[in-house]
């Protein structure tokens, strides 16, 4: 079969994908909201949280 591999890695590889983006866009909202752009900074780190949540619910829904 094609799944008899191992597969410790999947695990890591979807909490990447769920909290990766979500952490960079807060790093960069914070970034741009301390070099006093901050209009630029709360978008960011309003779309941080935005995808966390989708991310949360649509991965958490197939990890389950």
């Amino acid at each position: 079969m094609i799944l008899e591999g191992n597969l410790d890695g999947l695990a890591t590889f979807l909490i990447m994908i769920m909290f990766g983006p979500a952490i960079l866009f807060l790093i960069i909202g914070a970034i741009l909201f301390n070099y006093k752009k901050k209009k630029a900074g709360k978008v960011f780190m309003i779309l941080a949280g935005v995808y966390c949540l989708i991310s949360l619910g649509l991965c958490g829904t197939m990890m389950a």
